[in-house]
């Protein structure tokens, strides 16, 4: 996840290096760097304790966002707004195209905003990761971060009469969500692709997840399936007869393994590259949360069924993730994946330690796998066991069904102006909102999408489906603003 999620230490670095440049500028309280994009790369002078005003007084920090108005009709056209979720804000911005096109169509200002304790937005610098100061990262915080953004933006670009739609991305999109929920008088609308606001409250059936990624391998072929679920089996055998020696060698681990954990994290770290692949089936190779090919669950099966040793097989499906570039001489199970409170991975680096925070406090995602109704060993993840870790990491007590409280659970029937947009490929979506809710609680399903594919730019592999859907998507985003924009004349 995550969102959501896995790679962004690596990936995000890489492309700040290369994009960013040395001009400086100034804007109000906001300020900035440039970056070889349509982007400005700016800072917000923002209040670190929105809630408590003895905590932290009047300290604030600085939060990155990234704007352009170029395509925007200056003080009337509207304001799309990304909710920047758990990583690099420039890892969003540049994969989230369908947001620049819709903004050129429709004449609007572009703002992406960082996350609190995300990328470069770190309340309390190098210590924001320790305790107390991580207390201050919680979902409340950040959706007031991003009304007041937004607020001091609309006065400062004298527009204060422009329609605001904001759009997120899996937890993203769940910020978008609540985003509505929480300040209509801010944002008029609210596109939340692969948003799964179910699922992360708690709600539904904990083996939905692998069951889901499980079912995209199986789509290519049930013989996929069988194969990842037999390499799994004899991988556990070797284990119980403690061949660690020879799973070292099978699998090229850069230090052979010497317990039951160690083979643990080799489950984990396996399971989550067929997390990655599933997740990013796109139809055309892409560089968001590592390298991925074209197809890469179709690419993972002809991998898996390329020989008669399914270790080898197994080995190498994983390395269409973990070394895509083929340069990696062996694999290290501790600095490649990083075991969390949440079972489809949190990434690496600080951002993986701000998720495992949110995964410990607000954010439910007691996911397991079975290998019953999936394809992967037996892996619990049960409330105990979060509370467990939590305390330990964290010394904090999860609450399981906060997000039922706060943001509404799944009784949104009195909410408005929200697409949930979702692809039958994500293992995400149906964690989400699948069916339409109202005339204006609308779920766009997209048979042949992965993780929030409607948000890419357009690509000439693109399939039918998700063309299809940002047509609807732009077509209600359109009315939306037209009917807040008569709204505001008439309120005037």
């Amino acid at each position: 996840m995550g969102k959501t999620l896995l790679f962004f230490a690596v990936t995000s670095a890489v492309l700040c290096a290369e994009a960013l440049s040395l001009s400086f500028s100034k804007f109000g309280k906001h300020y900035g760097f440039k970056k070889t994009s349509s982007f400005t790369e700016k800072y917000f002078t923002q209040t670190m304790d929105h809630f408590n005003f003895n905590s932290m007084g009047n300290r604030t920090f600085l939060q990155r966002y990234l704007i352009t108005d170029k395509y925007w009709d200056k003080g009337h056209g509207p304001i799309f707004f990304y909710t920047g979720n758990e990583g690099d804000i420039w890892e969003f911005a540049l994969n989230s195209g369908f947001i620049l096109e819709l903004a050129n169509q429709q004449r609007a200002l572009v703002v992406f905003a960082e996350h609190r304790y995300y990328g470069k937005s770190l309340p309390f610098g190098k210590d924001s990761f320790n305790i107390p100061q991580i207390g201050l990262l919680t979902v409340e915080q950040a959706l007031a971060d991003y009304s007041i953004m937004i607020r001091e933006l609309k006065k400062e670009l004298t527009a204060t009469q422009c329609p605001v739609i904001v759009f997120g991305g899996s937890y993203g999109g769940m910020l978008s969500v609540y985003m509505r929920l929480k300040y209509p008088n801010v944002v008029a609308g609210a596109l939340a692709a692969s948003a799964p606001i179910l699922s992360t409250a708690g709600l539904g059936d904990p083996r939905q997840f692998f069951r889901d990624v499980t079912a995209d391998f199986e789509s290519v072929s049930p013989k996929c399936r069988d194969a990842v679920r037999e390499a799994f089996h004899q991988l556990k055998e070797l284990a119980v007869e403690q061949e660690y020696g020879l799973i070292q060698s099978e699998f090229n681990l850069c230090k052979a393994p010497s317990s039951a954990q160690d083979i643990h994290q080799l489950f984990g770290l396996l399971r989550n590259a067929f997390t990655m692949m599933a997740m990013m089936d796109y139809p055309y190779p892409t560089h968001f949360m590592g390298n991925m090919p074209a197809y890469p669950v179709k690419v993972a099966c002809e991998t898996m069924l390329s020989g008669s040793n399914l270790l080898t097989n197994l080995k190498n499906t994983a390395g269409i993730l973990y070394n895509s570039t083929g340069a990696l001489m062996c694999f290290d199970l501790y600095s490649l994946y990083v075991e969390c409170a949440d079972p489809t991975g949190c990434g690496l680096g600080f951002d993986s330690m701000a998720w495992d925070y949110q995964a410990c406090t607000e954010v439910n995602l007691c996911f397991e796998s079975n290998n019953v109704t999936d394809m992967f060993p037996p892996m619990t993840f049960t409330g105990e066991e979060r509370e467990r870790y939590c305390l330990k990491r964290w010394s904090v007590v999860p609450r399981p069904d906060w997000f039922q409280v706060q943001f509404w659970g799944d009784a949104l029937s009195t909410a408005t102006n929200i697409i949930f947009s979702n692809g039958d490929l994500d293992p995400w979506a149906n964690g989400g909102v699948r069916k339409t809710l109202s005339s204006s609680l609308i779920a766009i399903n997209i048979p042949e999408g992965a993780h929030h594919l409607d948000l890419r730019g357009h690509n000439d592999a693109d399939p039918m489906s998700v063309l299809s859907a940002r047509k609807t998507e732009a077509d209600i985003i359109a009315e939306w603003v037209k009917m807040e924009r008569r709204r505001i004349q008439l309120s005037l």
